[in-house]
């Protein structure tokens, strides 16, 4: 029963809303009444949440000064010092020594200096030493006379600037002295005596840009004219003379970049030598000697600096075309390592070089003056030069090294006497392959400016392809120098040297010869030459000194029948002006 009543009131429902949803049309109705509406009133408070935790008052503080009271300590502050020098010393523009030694040897010397300047520099220097003592052997017995003078000139000058250095220099040489190795002392000495005279110049130019990466180069030029006069006149050759012109080139250019440096060099060396008489200079007959040499020179190599400098590498290699009776072309190697260990007290360092010398009647005359002024010249090769070692300082006051070589040379001059001469006076020039090992030790010691010393000692192994032993060459030798200065008034100076080993190849056997597969050699006796020197400072201008020259008067040889003078004393002042 109850369901049918749902059922009703749902079907009512439904019938409503339907008949709502039609919407009929609509409808008027006319009426009359009344409504009533309340005033209005406005609410007079704002609305606010009601909570019932109400919050807490934040109390306030008034802000306290409190001040710190401040320590005031003095201490005390050490005065101030400070170093003071004296200005610049007084630079006086000439110099000159005057001296008279035993023997009668006149000694002189002029130097004239430009005073400061940043932009340039000029000078000039006159040398003059002269003896005319005589020579007696170990046996006492007097020598042809042995007198000599030696002068020499030099005008130079530099311009520096910030991009670039000049330099020039010209030199004039000129020495007279005699063949006096002959033991007898009624020889004239018109018949033994010679003068060589040179005169030439050296130019420089050095660029400088820093370190720029820009490439810096530098050129140098030499030339030298030597001539002799003509020949002693003791045979047919009186009125020949020697004759010889040198001239070098030489340009070098490197570039920095970082750590590396990359360089080239590109030279030069021309040697014209004459020996005969004047109107054959000209000709160039067959008569007298005759050679024209020219060497081009190419040098390219890489220099490293790594580990902020300690390690250096130097890598490269050396081009060399001789041009003479026949092209010949030699190549080298040039290397070289350094590394610095400790701050530089120990640097261990190797490498190997080599070169092509060009060997000029002036070389040779500079190793031997007594030679003929007539000699057979060819160049020096050095195909290797290997060598090795360690240096360094062992406290701030001293230092060492240490180091070996072994190098190689064919065409090494060596002399021995002309038999083919009157008098048999003068040395022959020869050649020879060398195979050379030399050790070598050296140390210094310096104690501020007051006191200098140094110290070399050298072994030397020959090794000959067609001799038994290397003439006039030393097997030991030691080297002394020392200075001190005491109160700077005195200075006192030292140097000295003694080798031992050396041997002269002659001709014939004789007493104390020694025969070795067919050749004849003389032991030459030991060298120990020392000497020592003092000056006296009387004030900053004016110098008195005291020289003794092979103090412990050795009469040792030099070379074959060429005894040395013994001592001599020299004394005089030099003083500026």
């Amino acid at each position: 029963m109850k369901i049918k009543q749902s059922a009703l009131l749902l079907l009512w429902f439904l019938v409503s809303t339907v008949m709502c949803r039609a919407q009929a049309p609509d409808v008027t109705i006319d009426g009359r009444g009344s409504r009533l509406v309340e005033p209005s009133f406005r609410l007079t408070e704002s609305p606010e949440i009601i909570d019932s935790v109400k919050p807490s008052e934040v109390p306030s503080y008034p802000l306290l000064v409190f001040q710190q009271p401040t320590n005031i300590t003095l201490e005390q502050i050490k005065a101030a010092e400070i170093e003071t020098s004296d200005k610049l010393k007084q630079l006086y523009p000439f110099y000159t020594k005057i001296g008279m030694g035993s023997g009668i040897m006149p000694l002189g010397q002029l130097v004239y200096n430009s005073t400061r300047s940043k932009g340039y520099h000029y000078g000039l220097t006159v040398d003059h030493l002269s003896s005319f003592g005589s020579v007696k052997n170990r046996d006492g017995v007097e020598y042809a006379p042995s007198n000599y003078d030696r002068t020499m000139a030099s005008l130079y000058g530099k311009i520096v600037d910030n991009r670039y250095t000049i330099r020039g220099q010209i030199d004039y040489y000129n020495n007279g002295f005699n063949y006096y190795g002959v033991p007898i002392d009624t020889i004239t000495k018109s018949d033994i005596n010679q003068r060589i005279q040179s005169i030439g110049g050296v130019f420089n130019y050095t660029s400088d840009f820093g370190s720029m990466e820009v490439i810096n180069y530098s050129v140098d030029l030499s030339y030298k004219y030597l001539f002799s006069k003509p020949h002693n006149s003791e045979d047919s050759l009186a009125d020949w003379k020697t004759q010889e012109h040198t001239f070098n080139f030489s340009t070098k250019g490197w570039y920095n970049y970082k750590s590396e440096t990359f360089y080239g060099v590109i030279g030069a060396r021309h040697n014209n030598y004459q020996f005969g008489e004047e109107d054959q200079f000209i000709s160039l007959s067959d008569l007298g000697r005759y050679r024209s040499n020219t060497i081009i020179d190419f040098k390219p190599g890489v220099l490293t600096h790594l580990m902020d400098d300690k390690f250096k590498v130097d890598v490269g290699f050396a081009l060399a075309l001789d041009i003479a009776d026949e092209n010949k072309f030699y190549i080298y190697p040039q290397a070289e390592i350094k590394y610095s260990l400790f701050n530089d007290i120990f640097i261990p360092f190797a490498g190997i070089g080599g070169g092509l010398t060009q060997n000029t009647f002036d070389r040779v005359y500079n190793e031997n003056q007594y030679i003929n002024p007539s000699v057979p010249l060819a160049n020096e090769n050095n195909p290797y030069d290997i060598y090795g070692g360690i240096k360094g300082t062992l406290s701030k006051k001293m230092g060492f090294n240490v180091n070996a070589s072994f190098k190689k040379i064919t065409n090494k001059a060596f002399y021995k006497t002309d038999t083919l001469r009157v008098y048999q006076n003068t040395f022959d020039v020869f050649y020879d392959s060398l195979n050379h090992t030399r050790i070598e030790a050296s140390m210094f010691y310096q104690l501020n400016e007051k006191l200098k010393i140094d110290g070399i000692a050298r072994f030397n192994s020959y090794e000959l392809k067609n001799h038994a032993y290397a003439p006039n060459l030393p097997i030991l030798e030691f080297q002394l120098r020392g200075a001190y200065n005491l109160f700077d008034k005195f200075l006192i100076n030292m140097d000295g040297r003694i080798e031992t080993g050396r041997k002269a190849l002659v001709d014939y056997p004789g007493e104390e010869v020694i025969e070795e597969d067919g050749q004849y050699y003389l032991n030459l006796g030991a060298i120990v030459d020392f000497n020592l020197g003092i000056e006296y400072r009387y004030n900053k201008r004016v110098t008195a000194f005291l020289q003794f020259n092979n103090m412990f008067s050795q009469r040792y040889y030099e070379w074959y029948n060429y005894p040395v003078q013994p001592i001599q004393v020299m004394g005089g002042i030099s003083f500026r002006f």
